[in-house]
């Protein structure tokens, strides 16, 4: 199980014919695919209409999960600082997602620069 950040997340959606929608598709083929709410806010904040806003709806009901309970908050909290205290500015949206794999023990599906900075100081969390 893998949980995939908004980034790539679009670039299934959208159909791209690349590495990151490949990869994307086959995790949701196997049921393989994960999300948090905080992904699915994103994604409804920037769906299209049409085909990928009722993908996006078949989506929810078929993507396993993982919630926003009180340990990944505060899991969030500890990598924000880490991440401050190692000179590392990323989105707070990211660090959380960044916690939310780290308390489920999940690889993240990523299209998003900001994850190469988080996840090492991430992986300390563990």
């Amino acid at each position: 199980m893998k949980l995939v950040d908004t980034s790539s997340w679009i670039e299934y959606l959208r159909g791209h014919e690349n590495d990151v929608a490949r990869r994307v598709k086959e995790l949701v083929r196997l049921d393989q695919a994960g999300w948090c709410d905080l992904i699915a806010v994103e994604l409804w904040n920037g769906v299209r209409p049409g085909s990928e806003k009722k993908a996006l709806k078949e989506l929810e009901e078929a993507a396993t999960s993982y919630a926003l309970s009180s340990d990944v908050w505060r899991k969030a909290r500890r990598l924000a600082l880490r991440c401050r205290e190692s000179g590392v500015t990323v989105p707070a949206n990211d660090v959380v997602i960044a916690a939310c794999a780290v308390n489920y023990g999940l690889e993240i599906e990523h299209y998003d620069r900001h994850f190469e900075k988080i996840l090492p100081i991430a992986a300390k969390l563990a």
